[in-house]
């Protein structure tokens, strides 16, 4: 019997690596344990840095980031302000049902798609006759682009396909309310999007499979990692975010457990 193993489906938020444009890039401030015996002192009068073992109190850091910095799990909230076709207010983050975050996983190989192509439901439908599975209700689906290898250099954020709009609801109309991708976003990178919408004027292209939130609710994981190494289906997903009040996303430390 297969011994089970994790897979750890998550990137690191960081100082050096570029996943982010600038204006929602994350930045980290390290406090080393010199600087954290200083911070000690005042909470114990009477103590000097000499008292603590080697001069040392705790390191610590300070981030400003984004909701959506890093792995992390989009609520219907960030795609509007409405679902159900405008019938309902869209949940933010802290309201999601836990039980939708520990289920079997599906993933399905999009490597191949050049970066900015927006996937439809014909891809979708000619991936799952390819790995022969048949998607379930509740099934987490996650999609593996060419941004996985564009991970740690300068081109992230413009690499890796989309899933379209049609896609999208193709997927919530099986059932599916959590999805994810390795690449910046579950739409195709706005630098290919721009170029077709100032080729076209047609506003739907923009955010259109977000914008799918607006029909029919399902929360979405970006920025996720080490897909490659899944195999098509067989394994599980752990992806609880982190429960932020009011918030349009929670940071997520995404795991996979394959040969359970």
């Amino acid at each position: 019997m297969e011994q089970s193993r994790l897979i750890d489906l998550s990137i690191p938020i960081s100082n050096r690596i570029i996943t982010d444009p600038p204006i929602i890039k994350p930045t980290i401030q390290y406090s080393a344990h010199q600087e954290g015996a200083a911070q000690m002192l005042p909470f114990f009068p009477g103590l000097t840095t000499g008292d603590l073992p080697d001069g040392e109190g705790w390191a610590s850091e300070t981030l400003t980031l984004s909701t959506h910095s890093g792995t992390h799990m989009d609520a219907p909230w960030h795609y509007h302000s409405t679902t159900d076709d405008g019938r309902t207010p869209a949940p933010t983050i802290d309201e999601a049902p836990l039980d939708l975050f520990f289920r079997p996983g599906v993933k399905f190989d999009f490597r191949h798609f050049q970066d900015g192509y927006v996937a439809t439901a014909k891809d979708i439908k000619d991936e799952l006759t390819r790995i022969n599975y048949s998607l379930r209700p509740l099934d987490v689906v996650l999609i593996n682009t060419a941004a996985s290898a564009a991970y740690g250099g300068e081109n992230y954020v413009d690499s890796g396909c989309g899933i379209g709009g049609e896609a999208t609801l193709f997927l919530t109309e099986l059932g599916i309310q959590v999805v994810g991708t390795d690449a910046w976003s579950w739409d195709a990178p706005f630098s290919h999007t721009a170029r077709r919408y100032s080729e076209t004027a047609d506003p739907s292209l923009i955010w259109e499979g977000h914008k799918a939130g607006r029909i029919r609710p399902y929360y979405q994981m970006e920025k996720l990692h080490n897909l490659e190494l899944l195999p098509p289906f067989g394994f599980k997903v752990i992806c609880f975010p982190v429960k932020i009040e009011r918030a349009s996303a929670g940071w997520t430390r995404a795991v996979a457990i394959v040969g359970e």
